[in-house]
């Protein structure tokens, strides 16, 4: 008779391991390249990105883009908050960026306020309008 015990039991199965989180995440490896390309790119040009897309939306949500339903877009609330924002990004960033970038950013700004009054039923009153807490007002 074999007294030798038993061969001993399996392992119990160790449960899975989560896998790292780039093989779940695949943004999160091109997050990282993503970092080393934003690390390549000057201030100013990301500055200037920024600005150019507030501008764009700020353009369309004053109705200076058409839809071909209705013939333009316009949400006047949402243009103001742009256009704020759009004021402070470029008062605040004009001493950095330098003055060729800072005019044509603040001269946008300006077309913007300006398009922005004409759009606008009733004007607002002076020194009220988008942006105006930042800039100063904004006259034609």
């Amino acid at each position: 008779m074999d007294t030798h015990s038993p061969a001993s039991p399996a392992q119990p199965e160790q449960p899975e391991q989560p896998a790292s989180p780039e093989a779940h995440a695949p943004d999160a490896v091109d997050a990282s390249g993503s970092a080393r390309d934003i690390a390549d790119v000057a201030a100013v040009e990301i500055i200037t990105t920024a600005t150019v897309h507030l501008m764009s939306a700020a353009a369309v949500k004053i109705g200076l883009a058409e839809d071909e339903e209705t013939g333009h877009y316009q949400d006047l609330a949402e243009a103001r908050k742009l256009i704020t924002a759009l004021a402070g990004l470029v008062t605040a960033a004009s001493p950095e960026i330098g003055g060729d970038h800072a005019r044509s950013l603040r001269d946008g700004l300006r077309s913007l306020q300006l398009a922005f009054a004409e759009a606008l039923p009733f004007p607002d009153e002076p020194g009220e309008g988008p942006g105006e807490k930042w800039t100063g007002r904004v006259t034609r």
